[in-house]
């Protein structure tokens, strides 16, 4: 008796251990930045300039402003994520096919489930009425991307390692 009731906690062990290890494996592929970005050159720069600096596991790249909702919101072809899996920051264009950059931020900012994610305004736009108005909706930062290659890719790296590294986020 003894031995079959030693045999199942044993069995209980196991499988706690391999929940455990799924659940970190989860969190290890969980996104940490989502990057939406319609400009092949700018998110292949930005993904360059992140992994060089080894700042981020697992980075997501939407090309439009309706996949950064589907994905943020988990609807249409994100609908599997969960809601509780949200990137620690999201680096967003505005100037975006199909639903603008000050749209995204608006739902993202509206809505109580995401409010408190980070995001951070990466655009080529310097008018200040897009500065103005992503200030108002809740943006974290605003970013305007360097022309230059070198000056691009350090301030992509800054942002990465304040964003990842330094920023404290609140606990959920």
């Amino acid at each position: 008796m003894a031995d079959v009731f030693g045999q199942k906690h044993k069995s209980i062990a196991v499988q706690l251990s391999t929940l455990l290890c799924e659940a970190m494996l989860m969190r290890d592929s969980a996104v940490e930045i989502l990057l939406v970005e319609d400009n092949p050159c700018d998110a292949e720069l930005t993904l360059h300039s992140l992994k060089s600096s080894n700042l981020t596991n697992h980075i997501e790249v939407v090309r439009d402003g309706a996949e950064a909702l589907d994905f943020i919101f988990c609807t249409g072809n994100y609908a599997h994520r969960s809601m509780d899996d949200e990137p620690r920051v999201i680096l967003l264009d505005l100037k975006l096919p199909k639903v603008d950059g000050l749209e995204v931020l608006q739902k993202i900012k509206s809505d109580p489930r995401t409010r408190i994610i980070p995001v951070v305004v990466l655009t080529s736009s310097r008018e200040e009425r897009d500065i103005v108005d992503s200030y108002q909706l809740g943006v974290n930062s605003y970013i305007v991307k360097p022309v230059d290659f070198e000056q691009f890719t350090e301030a992509v790296r800054q942002l990465g390692l304040y964003w990842r590294l330094l920023n404290q986020p609140p606990v959920s």
